[in-house]
């Protein structure tokens, strides 16, 4: 399930790389979504993305953690864990945007594009289910406890979006984040006091 994400979204994002009437027609632009009704734009905008580097990053990480959570899904849940795993997915597309849809509903020049608050969402799942894991980012040999980062990019998230002086949707982020860890936790509420246990025997 995750590879064939992976595969839509890279092929749908580089078709619209190469196509600027296509990257037009599928980014986030909440002005046309409430004054044109094209309710498709709350989804199709993850399957675009800036540019090469902003989808190889973010399908990396969703390769990354999208096979842990999707993995464990299968072990608590069973037969289930496909279709939490797109609900968590599809979920964060959604949700991440709501804010900015409301902040920008009447804003025609206000665009985004990219599956990072899916892909949020996922992380952050992981994060619940597994606090114990180790994130390396960009190479770098020394891990990054999983726990500590969240908490890390959760506040980095909520300032940049207060700055918002530059052109990544980091509300998306933060919002994305936030689903992941909510929707995680109604599926089973057990995955609350297990992430607590967790975080005591790391800690």
């Amino acid at each position: 399930m995750v590879i064939l994400i992976i595969i839509l979204t890279a092929i749908i994002s580089i078709i619209a790389l190469n196509n600027p009437l296509i990257m037009d027609k599928l980014r986030f632009n909440a002005y046309f979504i409430k004054h044109n009704k094209e309710w498709y734009r709350f989804f199709s905008y993850s399957l675009v993305h800036a540019d090469y580097i902003h989808l190889f990053v973010n399908m990396y990480v969703l390769y990354s953690f999208g096979e842990i959570v999707l993995t464990l899904f299968k072990f608590y849940f069973g037969g289930k864990a496909i279709i939490y795993f797109l609900l968590l997915y599809i979920g964060g597309i959604l949700f991440s945007t709501l804010v900015d849809f409301n902040k920008n509903k009447d804003n025609i020049y206000y665009n985004a594009v990219g599956a990072s608050g899916a892909v949020s969402a996922i992380v952050f799942s992981s994060i619940i289910l597994y606090p114990g894991g180790k994130l390396f980012l960009f190479f770098i040999p020394i891990g990054i406890p999983s726990a500590i980062f969240g908490i890390l990019y959760l506040i980095y998230s909520a300032y940049m979006t207060k700055r918002a002086n530059d052109n990544i949707g980091h509300s998306a982020h933060f919002w994305g984040a936030i689903f992941g860890v909510v929707f995680t936790i109604i599926l089973k509420p057990k995955f609350a006091l297990m992430f607590l246990e967790q975080l005591k025997s790391i800690f």
